[in-house]
């Protein structure tokens, strides 16, 4: 008789443990909701932002002010005269050279 009281009991805690963790979800699931919701109002504010026709118009009022300078086709270049560095010279000693010539050898017929 006290064992089934004390499943019963079991049994009722598991169901409360239960309906608290489903509440839990629901809420972090709304609140994956309202977050998405921002995001996309967001990424439609920043588009609005970024129009090129404001941004150029915001360009020109603020020319003098942000000391700009006019483009120039000058101002452009290739990617081939980038200076790129070199990678480094890298030390080979004797041995190694011989244990790989050797090991080269071996696997030649």
């Amino acid at each position: 008789m006290l064992l089934v009281i004390g499943l019963g009991y079991w049994a009722y805690h598991q169901t409360i443990l239960t309906q608290q963790a489903e509440r839990r979800v629901e809420r972090i699931q709304a609140d994956i909701g309202a977050q998405r919701q921002r995001l996309s109002i967001l990424r439609a504010e920043w588009a609005y932002l970024n129009r090129p026709d404001r941004l150029r118009e915001l360009g020109y009022i603020n020319f003098d002010r942000l000391g700009l300078l006019p483009l120039a086709p000058e101002q452009f270049g290739r990617a081939t005269q980038i200076p790129y560095p070199q990678p480094p010279a890298v030390l080979v000693s004797d041995d190694l050279i011989i244990g790989s010539v050797a090991l080269s050898e071996e696997r030649i017929p």
